[in-house]
């Protein structure tokens, strides 16, 4: 018969078998708790929407023990791979990424993989071979574009006539969008004697200033330009000046993407016809819960879509003082 001492020894064994396999509790407690960190990279904290996003994050996790450090890259590559790296030897218990290159981030992502860190994305997914992301939590971007190409089709009221299209082709979500919109489009001219053409694509990066040149050149280009699709609030805003400053307020009509509150108050005074909605707020709950998940061994979702919703001028009437 064994002895107490080895009794001992077998059921200390036992246990810790019986732990390993299971995916290991955020550092200073299983749920949270002193210092276990969620390590967030946001493309921009220019935009208001990833502001929204980094804001959701931290009081998510708070409500789970975990403290947010939330950094951005400002759209640069090299900066992104660096803050990753920061994380990595800080031991963050999860990073969440909104990558600025979908492709060109690859390696970093590899690099937490190997340290043993769970990676997740926001609002911007990764959809490349070779690295594992735990949960990817965006828009449903594509049917985010196939509502804004029913909304040009709305706003232009039975009309045909050539569009151009704001672009960030390097952002995976905005190449998402784009082809949402371009399906509609194809869809509608099958079957519509009033055809609608997307004559080119600018790139507006997403940003205000870079959209009002593009916007700008799309006019000059195209001078019976009918309508504007761009996949972002900032590049729509700068879009509407160029509108202005071009002489064709109520001649082009102007889709965003966001909802972002400027955008919205830009509805809501006909500079914008209409917005895709996202809830930013939603994915930040929706990332920490996945990182909860993860760590109390429930396998989150792969992909979590979030639908948007249109948004017009009645609605912002509605919403907005």
């Amino acid at each position: 018969m064994p002895s107490s001492r080895l009794l001992f020894t077998l059921v200390a064994c036992l246990i810790a078998a019986a732990g390993c396999g299971r995916p290991a509790g955020p550092r200073g407690g299983g749920a949270g708790g002193e210092g276990s960190v969620i390590g967030v990279s946001l493309l921009t904290l220019d935009n208001p929407f990833f502001k929204v996003i980094g804001t959701s994050i931290t009081a998510a996790g708070a409500t789970h023990g975990y403290t947010t450090q939330v950094v951005t890259p400002e759209k640069d590559l090299t900066r992104q791979h660096a803050q990753i790296k920061e994380f990595i030897v800080k031991k963050v218990a999860a990073i969440v990424l909104s990558p600025c290159d979908a492709k060109g981030i690859v390696p970093a992502i590899a690099e937490a993989n190997a340290a043993g860190i769970p990676v997740f994305t926001v609002d911007i997914p990764c959809l490349e071979p070779g690295v594992e992301i735990v949960s990817q939590v965006c828009t449903d971007n594509e049917g985010g574009g196939r509502m804004a190409a029913e909304a040009m089709i709305e706003g232009l009221d039975g009309r045909g006539g050539k569009v151009a299209i704001l672009h960030a082709k390097k952002f995976e979500s905005c190449r998402l969008r784009v082809k949402g919109f371009r399906e509609v489009l194809d869809r509608h001219n099958a079957s519509s004697e009033a055809k609608i053409f997307v004559v080119d694509e600018y790139d507006s990066n997403g940003a205000k200033d870079i959209g009002y040149k593009a916007a700008s050149d799309a006019l000059q280009a195209t001078p019976d330009l009918v309508g504007i699709f761009a996949i972002n609030d900032p590049a729509a805003l700068g879009a509407y000046t160029a509108i202005e400053e071009a002489g064709k307020v109520g001649q082009v009509v102007l889709v965003g993407f966001d909802g972002q509150p400027e955008g919205k108050q830009a509805i809501k005074e006909g500079k914008i016809y209409a917005d895709p909605i996202q809830f930013p707020d939603q994915m930040g709950v929706r990332v920490v819960q996945a990182i909860v998940d993860h760590y109390g061994g429930r396998r989150p979702a792969a992909e979590q879509l979030i639908p948007t919703a249109l948004y017009r001028k009645a609605d912002a009437e509605r919403d907005l003082p």
